[in-house]
């Protein structure tokens, strides 16, 4: 954490009926762990209390699959999911303690970014409102993407004369292409919802005020699903596109026999058969 950083708080667990207080909860239900950004304003910019207590319930996430969480969900309080570095707290550190102004990117946003990627669980980000730069870099963590109809996107550095950093670029240039990602970072141009979902950055658009309903309930419905082969999607998507085809076909007849040996595959062919629901138990 930089110089002269409010100390961070940890991610607070919520209580009925109180609210967390500024920082980040997290909740356990039903096997889905809902991760929730609540800045000290409307934004949820990332200060280092914010990025830390981040940082914090992200690795929680990693020990908390182990204990039977099987899906998880990031939302943002407020009219917005987060518009990326707290830019207030930066110009202060330019100004005060100019070495450890980007102190922030080895400290926080690259083990956070690392973190999200590597969990073997399905990762959900519902997005209202607008999401910017690191705030961008966070949404692309995710494997489903639900953004409200007035979502507004933006990587917004170069309007800030910096290039990218929490994964923007190397994420965009995979999904987008790098000509159209050299566009939308070069120009700073903003995107919508719309144009999200066209792309295939977003899988779901929903009216404004439900995306968070709507992240839950998708994170619920995969906490139900099949979650060993969810984690072997993960693994064969994040290597799809470095490995050569007869290389991917046999990653594949691999993963293929270890699932079949799983009770959650035996169980879904029997529900065939029987013709009614699969009741998968994650294992």
């Amino acid at each position: 954490m930089a110089v002269n950083d409010p100390p961070a708080l940890p991610a607070q667990e919520s209580s009925p009926g109180r609210p967390a207080p500024y920082g980040v909860s997290y909740d356990v239900t039903d096997a889905v762990a809902v991760i929730e950004l609540r800045g000290p304003a409307d934004g949820n910019a990332l200060d280092g209390h914010m990025r830390s207590a981040l940082l914090m319930a992200a690795r929680r996430l990693t020990t908390a699959t182990a204990r039977g969480v099987r899906a998880a969900l990031i939302t943002g309080r407020g009219r917005h999911f987060c518009v990326g570095q707290d830019l207030k707290e930066h110009a202060r550190l330019l100004k005060t303690a100019p070495a450890t102004a980007f102190a922030n990117l080895p400290n926080d946003y690259n083990p956070l970014v690392k973190e999200l990627h590597a969990l073997q669980i399905p990762l959900v980000v519902a997005v209202e409102g607008a999401c910017v730069g690191a705030g961008l870099g966070l949404a692309l963590c995710a494997d489903v993407r639900v953004a409200a109809e007035g979502a507004r996107f933006a990587t917004a550095f170069t309007g800030i004369g910096l290039a990218s950093d929490s994964g923007v670029a190397r994420a965009l240039a995979r999904q987008l292409g790098p000509s159209r990602t050299a566009g939308i970072m070069l120009l700073g141009e903003r995107f919508s919802a719309q144009d999200a979902q066209r792309w295939g950055l977003v899988h779901r658009v929903v009216p404004d005020g439900s995306a968070a309903a709507e992240g839950l309930a998708l994170a619920h419905a995969l906490a139900e699903g099949p979650t060993a082969a969810y984690r072997e999607i993960k693994a064969l998507l994040r290597s799809a596109a470095s490995v050569p085809l007869p290389e991917a076909l046999e990653r594949e007849a691999v993963v293929q026999r270890r699932l079949g040996a799983t009770d959650d595959h035996h169980e879904a062919v029997t529900a065939f058969l029987e013709r009614r629901g699969p009741d998968f138990h994650g294992r």
